[in-house]
């Protein structure tokens, strides 16, 4: 399942890296559109839907501010702005107009990144359904959360889709390659160790789970209910 992520900036170098960034860091988690240009990013949060926005404020055409408040009459998303404006008085505007966080220029990618995923979750967290459960592991595929033994536990995306895909094949050996075409797609630097490090860092994080996830030697990877 992948979620639809607006990006509103008008500087192209900062567009492509920050779009690239969660596209390559979300391994699938995001269908990143974009928008350099205010009236394109209106028309398209008045027609489309989308899961989250980051939305720059001083642009050519519309301004962030109006994207929000369009974007606020129809749907409840979550809306961080990403700007040079860091007045106090500015600030207090884009909660005003109806955002839910606000990040100041320059910014860490990383930390908007992670900001980006706890709103998400928040976002979703009510939802129900959607969950795979193998053995003492479940997964809800719409509020993102793992679960071992009941207790919520922390993993990175390369990972929670690994995992994904794992329990969407329970009891099936997935060979390295299958598990780099799935989670990395087109990503042309990364080979096998790549996905036993992944391996490795799933299995610390399963904890006492870690032994559903076997190894087939010389072939690759399958995961039990014990």
């Amino acid at each position: 399942m992948s979620y639809r992520l607006l990006i509103v900036e008008d500087s192209p170098e900062l567009l492509e890296a920050v779009s690239d960034f969660y596209r390559e860091e979300g391994a699938g988690l995001w269908e990143v559109v974009t928008a350099s240009e205010g009236n394109d990013a209106l028309a398209r949060v008045t027609t489309e839907s989308f899961d989250l926005m980051i939305l720059d404020i001083m642009l050519p055409g519309a301004s962030g501010f109006d994207i929000c408040r369009a974007a606020r009459k129809r749907s409840d998303c979550p809306i961080i702005f990403v700007t040079a404006l860091g007045s106090e008085n500015n600030i207090l505007k884009g909660y005003e107009t109806g955002c839910d966080d606000y990040v100041v220029k320059p910014f860490s990618t990383r930390h908007l990144y992670a900001k980006s995923l706890a709103l998400l979750k928040r976002a979703v967290k009510s939802g129900g359904g959607e969950e795979i459960r193998c053995g003492d592991i479940s997964l809800n595929r719409k509020s993102m959360l793992v679960k071992v033994s009941g207790q919520e536990i922390s993993i990175n995306a390369k990972e929670y889709f690994l995992l994904v895909y794992l329990l969407e094949n329970k009891g099936s050996v997935l060979t390295r390659q299958s598990i780099l075409e799935h989670v990395w797609g087109d990503d042309l630097d990364v080979n096998d160790r790549v996905v036993d490090n992944t391996i490795r860092r799933l299995r610390e994080s399963l904890g006492d789970a870690s032994g559903q996830i076997k190894t087939a030697i010389g072939r690759g990877y399958r995961i039990t209910e014990e």
